[in-house]
């Protein structure tokens, strides 16, 4: 039989892990957007993303190229506004869908980008929308299909 300094050992190991599971979730809920100061389709794309569940910290960026060279977003995948989320960083119109796949799958990549605006994205609602690709990219520049998905406004 185990000894009570085991269970009370065993009891407080489970308990700060259960506490480290739950700060890794607390931020993997918050999600921090550099924007461009008053831009529109920034904050509807914050709006999109807080509507499904995600806390976003807003913060205006005066240089955002700056923000993604210093966040390693390759420039040919650069689109409006530049976050961060835990380890990963997402770059431009990205659906709350896929970056909540990218939080539960942990891939080994340095984040996600929709690159440009195109309509029909979180953000760029409207008519005209069509099927659009979120792309990864990895430490060294590499990208690969993430995901096509279709617009919103359909």
């Amino acid at each position: 039989m185990p000894s009570a300094v085991r269970i009370v050992r065993l009891l407080l190991a489970a308990a700060l892990l259960l506490v480290g599971v739950a700060t890794a979730q607390e931020s993997n809920d918050t999600i921090t957007v550099y924007k461009s100061p008053g831009c529109g389709c920034c904050e509807k794309w914050a709006e999109h993303l807080r509507a499904t569940g995600f806390r976003v910290d807003a913060r205006d960026a005066a240089n955002l190229n700056a923000v993604r060279r210093e966040l390693g977003v390759p420039s040919r995948l650069a689109g409006c506004h530049t976050a961060k989320i835990g380890r990963y960083v997402v770059e431009g119109h990205v659906p709350a869908d896929q970056i909540k796949r990218l939080l539960q799958e942990q891939p080994d990549v340095a984040g996600i980008s929709v690159p440009g605006m195109p309509v029909g994205s979180p953000g760029m609602e409207g008519p005209g929308g069509h099927d659009y690709d979120v792309f990864s990219w990895d430490k060294v520049g590499r990208t690969r299909l993430f995901a096509t998905v279709p617009p919103l406004s359909r």
